[in-house]
């Protein structure tokens, strides 16, 4: 365990990150494969990194720096344990802005770990990816990296999302919403509802990601089991008409000072022949084999410079700030059609979001000290 000298001034040392991730949500493992990532590419000679685990419990621990502990291995997903040391974050003892990191175990006086310049929260899904972290860290007065508040909970939300984007003149496809109480109440009319939308359509939790809960459903007859299989991670549900087309990604970070956001090169994703029909859980994390990236993706010119700016006007019509992936339908009739926009994407070294900016000039190591940096440079607070 280490400790930082607190006396040290804040001017003659490196910048402390706190890296934060597992969760209380589904995306858990996904999240500590996301954190392996990092911790593997992180330049530990600009930061001092603190690796914070959060357990399924809610627990927050002191963990391994050691990238191998969070690492997929064969079919073991991995797992921040509950100990019988917690951290919490206490008010800095100069008073200064900011917190610090205070170790607590049962029957001792919690002891500090020195503050803590920025935190990097590599949480996916409810409770980390949706705002509720994020306001934590605002109320504390921590820099953070990534979305704020609002801009998480409606990224998180495939409803609100799809709401946002309409509103903001982005191109939605079709697709209804079933919420708890309309399922409880009258489970008949919401299958009616999206059976109306003809199949096959995708239904999935509204407010999960990395695969959790969706299934592609090809009749009625299979609609119902395939809500029921999505409510069991959202009570929310959103179906989605299938759209023909290609799917594209871009990569969006966010510009410096007043500068608009950058994009990267769009991506398209091919599937290799093998056990996946589509680009489920197993193909984005375990088999690296299973997809194949093509960036930048065999468009018209002009469609590339379409696909970027809209993926750019998405995100700012959330209010993104840091780091964002937005997805696209492009239709046999040139259309772009707004599918979602993940605002933590997967940060493993096979996931699109870091592949798509190394293809674009921006390696995976130079793309997190960005990520502090944009972190750093901005205030807390309302913005």
């Amino acid at each position: 365990m280490t400790t930082v000298t607190t006396e040290t001034p804040a001017s003659s040392r490196k910048p402390r990150v706190l890296v934060l991730f597992g969760g209380r949500s589904s995306e858990h493992a996904v999240s500590c494969v996301t954190a392996a990532g990092v911790l593997e590419a992180i330049d530990r000679t600009r930061y001092d990194v603190v690796p914070v685990g959060i357990a399924k419990s809610g627990q927050w621990s002191l963990v391994s720096a050691d990238p191998s502990t969070w690492s997929l291995r064969s079919d073991v997903l991995p797992e921040v344990p509950t100990t019988g040391h917690a951290v919490v974050m206490g008010t800095a003892a100069d008073g200064s802005a900011g917190q610090e990191l205070l170790v607590a175990a049962p029957g001792a006086v919690p002891r500090s770990m020195g503050g803590v310049d920025v935190v990097l929260p590599l949480l996916h899904g409810p409770f980390g990816e949706d705002g509720t972290l994020q306001g934590m860290l605002e109320m504390a007065d921590m820099r953070y990296v990534g979305a704020g508040v609002l801009a998480s909970a409606v990224g998180m939300d495939k409803h609100y999302m799809k709401v946002v984007f309409s509103a903001a003149g982005l191109e939605v496809g079709p697709y209804e919403v079933v919420t708890d109480r309309q399922w409880r109440t009258d489970a008949e009319a919401a299958l009616q509802r999206a059976a109306a939308l003809g199949f096959p359509v995708f239904v999935k939790p509204a407010r999960a990601g990395s695969s959790m809960g969706i299934s592609r459903v090809e009749g009625i007859g299979d609609l119902r089991a395939a809500i029921e299989a999505a409510r069991v991670f959202d009570p929310k549900v959103v179906i989605e008409a299938g759209i023909e087309g290609r799917e594209i990604e871009v990569a969006v970070l966010q510009g410096r000072g007043l500068d608009a956001p950058r994009t990267s090169l769009p991506g398209e994703i091919a599937m290799q022949p093998g056990d996946h029909a589509w680009y489920d859980f197993e193909a984005k994390y375990v088999d690296g084999a299973a997809a194949e990236l093509s960036c930048p993706a065999d468009l018209p010119p002009e469609v590339i410079d379409r696909v970027r700016r809209l993926a750019g006007e998405a995100f700012d019509a959330i209010g993104g700030e840091g780091l964002s992936r937005v997805d696209f339908f492009y239709t046999p009739d040139g259309r772009l059609v707004i599918n979602e926009i993940n605002t933590m994407p997967g940060f493993t070294p096979i996931s699109m979001y870091p592949q798509m900016w190394a293809k674009s000039g921006l390696g995976y190591t130079e793309l997190i000290d960005e990520l502090i940096g944009l972190a750093l440079d901005r205030g807390t607070g309302l913005r």
